[in-house]
């Protein structure tokens, strides 16, 4: 058993995990003055950084050039040939963008003065942490550790054939062309179109209709299915029963009762929280029973000194819920109470043969809540911008309270719906988000226009103009 240190280092904080949520509460938590440490035992930056929304959005860019070239619209613009992919060269595109922002992020760290510790953290009670040999120990805790893919039955890692979106990106991938890709959530729905515009003769199977657990609205669903299409990507709804190696690849035994062969496998199949092999008993840290650190509203465990952020108290479990948890932490870390965990104040995103964007309530979920919604509609198919794009699918729904005019939700469909969603995040819930929208002053043409055209439509439509331009003169 390794001896350990007698010396114990004393810092305000340490953060176990340095992924989007660790990162960001360090940072945050530094920035106000404290002396604070961060424990890795893997690469610095998690899965998002390492594998996931950084190295797949380097993917998705490319994936949407090759798709734009076979739209019919390069020659239009008088660019001929449609590009083509070689995936290899992809991977390593991606590994060298990795690299890069994980250096930049390690140094950020060093300038502010984060303390990084390399090695699993363990915690020996509730007061002290064991990082390899040293005991290390803190006023105050926050625990991102993340999560893992999960790897139901029938199904189990095999290099090279059977791999998790985990595998998919620490290794040079496979070379079979045709892969099976298991899945209908937001992983399984990116994939499909990312690994199809790479070369790859793609079977996409699913247990449902694809993002059917989500929120996102029918037409929204629609029309991210028609674009899909088009590129010869459906899903096909069956489940893998048994699988097995064959000399080229794998034979799959469908619930449909067909066999399938193909080079290789991708897992789409959702994540499970990184919290077994903390000491969590040890530190008197309670979890639920689904494997999540328990926390409540304002991410404080059942110790009152230790937090807990990010995918492994999350079942969201994306970057921008673990950024948003960290910021929220950190506040109640300098003020307790100050500040509650929002999800639906958090914008979600899928990057697909179109991208999809939403936050808060739809026009149901409000209603459930004893609200009235207003919605307000725009649609892309004329805006200068989107037509010149060549991106012209889309529209932005707003959806307010029908008394108060206070923002309720939002949802944008189409080209950098990823950027857009950000104008309606940052009024989310305000009373005076429509008279904002509608009353700044936008770049023309732009896309973001289109946001402006939402707000004043949904007052013109349901009354609520005064809430959108003020009373009007000598009223």
């Amino acid at each position: 058993m390794a001896t350990v240190s007698w010396r114990t280092e004393m810092h305000d904080l340490l953060v176990i995990g340095s992924g989007p949520a660790g990162y960001r509460a360090a940072v945050l938590a530094r920035l106000r003055g404290w002396d604070v440490a961060i424990a890795e035992q893997a690469a610095w930056g998690g899965t998002c950084l390492n594998r996931g929304c950084v190295p797949k959005k380097a993917w998705h860019h490319t994936a949407r050039l090759v798709a734009h070239s076979r739209s019919g619209d390069w020659q239009a613009r008088g660019l001929q040939t449609p590009l083509q992919a070689d995936f290899a060269a992809a991977w390593q595109h991606q590994k060298d963008v990795v690299g890069r922002v994980r250096d930049s992020y390690v140094d950020y760290l060093r300038r502010l003065g984060v303390t990084r510790y390399e090695g699993r953290a363990r915690f020996i009670d509730a007061q002290r942490v064991q990082v390899n040999e040293q005991t290390l120990a803190a006023r105050h805790y926050v625990i991102a550790t993340g999560s893992a893919p999960r790897v139901p039955a029938p199904f189990q890692r095999i290099p090279g054939r059977v791999l998790t979106t985990d595998d998919l990106f620490d290794a040079p991938p496979p070379t079979g062309r045709k892969a099976a890709l298991v899945g209908g959530g937001v992983i399984g729905v990116e994939f499909a179109f990312i690994l199809a515009m790479l070369g790859h003769d793609i079977v996409w199977l699913t247990r449902a209709s694809p993002l059917s657990h989500g929120r996102y609205s029918a037409p929204a669903l629609k029309l991210l299915g028609e674009a899909l299409a088009r590129h010869g990507i459906a899903p096909r709804q069956t489940t893998v029963q048994g699988l097995a190696q064959t000399g080229n690849g794998l034979a799959l035994g469908l619930a449909d009762g067909a066999t399938l062969d193909v080079d290789w496998l991708l897992l789409g199949t959702g994540r499970l929280p990184n919290t077994a092999e903390l000491g969590l008993p040890a530190a008197g840290v309670a979890l639920d029973a689904q494997g999540y650190v328990a926390v409540n509203a304002h991410l404080q465990t059942s110790q009152a000194h230790i937090y807990a952020i990010g995918d492994c108290a999350n079942p969201v479990m994306n970057a921008n819920q673990a950024l948003a948890d960290a910021a929220v932490a950190v506040a109640n870390l300098i003020e307790p109470g100050s500040r509650a965990r929002q999800p639906e104040a958090v914008p979600e995103l899928v990057y697909s043969a179109l991208e999809l964007g939403r936050l808060g309530l739809n026009e149901e979920q409000a209603e459930d809540a004893g609200l009235e919604p207003a919605t307000g509609f725009a649609a892309f198919e004329t805006n200068p911008r989107a037509l010149g794009m060549g991106a012209a699918e889309g529209y932005v729904r707003l959806v307010a309270e029908l008394d108060s005019g206070a923002l309720l939700g939002a949802e944008v469909v189409g080209a950098d719906a990823g950027e857009l969603i950000h104008l309606v995040a940052a009024r989310y819930g305000r009373t005076d988000a429509l008279a904002s929208l509608a009353q700044s002053f936008y770049n023309h043409p732009a896309l973001g226009e289109e946001m402006q055209n939402a707000a004043e439509t949904l007052g013109a439509k349901w009354g609520l103009m005064e809430q959108v331009f003020g009373k009007a003169p000598g009223a």
